[in-house]
């Protein structure tokens, strides 16, 4: 199991769920028009092509912030997630979409376990990734 938690194919097929299931949920909500869906609609699809960029790009810089899209879509989810419990309107296609959304979550964090190994791990290559901007008594050390 290990071995093809850990395989190209299976990392692939992660992120094309991932990628799928944004572009599921970002559908829903341009289709329903109106500001509010639009810029969330509008706020998944940026989200999808960054998530594609860092999952994809060889180079060195992008590969550092690669951590970025996961927690930002988790994140950007959880408060779609919110703001529909909080403000509705509450109806069958609504709840279609927060139920992608919670899948959405869960696929996150199996890519970032699958990834990073752990939570502490994604935290250290988020740390890392910001070093030398932040003050020195903040940097992660080598455990």
């Amino acid at each position: 199991m290990t071995s093809l938690f850990h395989s190209k194919t299976f990392g692939f097929a992660l992120g094309a769920a991932i990628v799928g299931l944004t572009l599921v949920t970002a559908n829903i909500h341009l289709g329903l028009g109106g500001l509010m869906f639009t810029l969330n609609g509008l706020g998944y699809l940026g989200l999808a092509a960054l998530f594609v960029i860092g999952a994809a790009a060889p180079t060195p810089m992008i590969r550092r912030f690669s951590w970025f899209p996961r927690i930002a879509l988790m994140g950007y989810a959880g408060l779609t997630i919110a703001g529909y419990l909080v403000m509705g309107p509450y109806f069958t296609l609504g709840w279609i979409a927060k139920a992608v959304e919670v899948a959405l979550i869960v696929l996150v964090a199996v890519d970032i376990l699958r990834v990073y190994g752990s939570p502490r791990g994604f935290v250290n290559a988020a740390l890392a990734s910001v070093a030398p901007i932040i003050p020195s008594r903040f940097r992660p050390t080598a455990a």
